[in-house]
């Protein structure tokens, strides 16, 4: 049977496009309640048993034999070692990929994630104080197949922010290290590495066992049970977001070549079945261009199988009647990452309000953001681009309000309290404020 990918097309003009767009939009992110159960079981398994359980399921689930959790730590010897057995052109491409996310995160700090304070003219200082986590960990997907990138966007702004311990957890099937991930974790500032996935790894670092040690907060994608386990941790340890499919939406005016396009709607089909890739375009003649190219360019892509089906399931080529429109029905979609594939990209960019991230111009491949542009490729996913950000340094800061009232400011400070806190019927809370009020005892000297 021959192999096709046919994007479902629509037209805004279309009486029933809109029943039709909510149906092609449609994902539930609703777990398995198998997965949700399995999981349940491997966490409380983790939490109680720590290293045993751990080393017990790697066995299982990877096939991974060791004689304890400390043999599946990776030492900073073998990472360095991977990072030297790189060939030389993919041990620059790795280590000037790694520039340029640490130079875009380090803009990102200055920018946004310094303490602040200012004084009243009476005295009181308020302001914020901007800290590090202590230790996090990222999860590095290793199952089918291995995402250095996925280190240094994960490490990178971590190491940035000031957390002093990067504990990475990676799966290795069958014991298979990948020397580029490995290579990734050395050039990004990893602490320590651990060949553990799955559950029972987010388990490990929410809870910490005798080898693997507690994180504060867990970020990285993985598999159901990866997304699950880390809803479930949430409030022991933060976590970075819940992620669903990936996607690309590309708005064109059609001036990109259409091979271009239909290049970048595969980059994302290929991820998985379940990613979603959707062309928004008002020129008729150039979607039957971009499906031609399809046909024409899937037969060579190594995993047509899955763009085909990814396509065919959740892609959509869809005509609009302007790129007004266009850009309005992106604001709808929130995507993850969105193309502005046009001659004018910055004409339409102050329309588009909702998106992981934003590629400008015919030249700006979402792939380049996914690899080496600097900005960070964990993005919100699923339509929470109209609520949440990439992942970034303000995700591995913390951040605590200065308060230091002067004895003059204490006196219109603790009436405005007292008065709110009796009504509201807190007495003490009344008093505390009341007793700073003048005329004060004298202060006692300290010891």
């Amino acid at each position: 049977m021959a192999l096709y990918a046919k994007p479902l097309q629509l037209n805004t003009a279309d009486a029933g496009f809109e029943a039709a767009f909510a149906a092609r939009l449609h994902w539930s992110a609703d777990t398995d309640a198998a997965i949700e159960q399995r999981v349940a079981d491997i966490l409380a398994d983790v939490q109680k048993r720590g290293d045993a359980a751990v080393l017990a399921y790697t066995q299982r689930f990877d096939g991974l034999q060791a004689p304890d959790v400390k043999a599946l730590e990776i030492t900073q010897a073998e990472l360095q070692a991977a990072l030297n057995s790189l060939p030389a052109v993919q041990r620059e491409a790795l280590q000037a990929a790694a520039s340029r996310v640490r130079k875009y995160h380090e803009a990102q700090k200055k920018a946004s994630g310094e303490s602040w304070s200012y004084r009243d003219e009476d005295g009181t200082l308020l302001g914020q104080k901007v800290t590090p986590l202590d230790r996090v960990g990222i999860y590095v997907p290793g199952g089918k197949a291995a995402y250095p990138s996925s280190v240094l966007m994960n490490a990178i702004p971590a190491h940035v922010a000031g957390v002093q311990d990067i504990i990475m957890v990676v799966p290795t099937p069958q014991g298979v290290r990948n020397p580029l991930v490995l290579a990734a974790a050395c050039v990004a500032g990893v602490s320590r590495a651990f060949t553990v996935g799955g559950a029972q790894a987010v388990a490990a670092l929410a809870y910490g066992t005798a080898t693997i040690p507690k994180v504060d907060k867990i970020t990285g994608p993985g598999n159901a049970y990866v997304a699950s386990a880390k809803k479930r941790v949430f409030g022991t340890v933060g976590i970075d977001m819940i992620a669903g499919p990936s996607e690309i939406l590309v708005l064109a005016d059609g001036t990109t070549p259409a091979e271009w396009v239909a290049m970048d709607l595969f980059s994302q089909a290929e991820h998985d079945e379940l990613a979603q890739s959707i062309l928004l375009c008002p020129d008729a003649a150039y979607i039957a261009e971009v499906q031609a190219a399809i046909d024409r360019l899937l037969p060579e892509m190594p995993r047509r199988e899955i763009i085909a089906k990814s396509l065919n399931d959740r892609g959509a080529l869809i005509l609009t009647r302007s790129m007004e429109e266009a850009c309005a029905i992106s604001n709808r979609i929130a995507p993850e990452h969105l193309e502005v594939s046009s001659r004018e990209p910055h004409r339409w960019e102050p329309l588009l309000r909702h998106a992981g991230a934003i590629f400008l111009g015919a030249f700006t491949s979402e792939s380049l953001g996914d690899y080496c542009a600097g900005p960070n490729h964990v993005l919100p996913t699923s339509g929470t681009a109209r609520f949440s950000s990439p992942l970034g340094v303000y995700d591995f800061q913390k951040r605590s309000s200065l308060i230091e009232v002067s004895e003059a400011g204490a006196q219109p400070l603790g009436r405005i309290a007292a008065e709110l806190a009796y009504g509201e019927g807190l007495q003490a809370h009344a008093r505390a404020a009341e007793l700073r009020l003048n005329p004060v005892p004298p202060m006692r000297e300290s010891k």
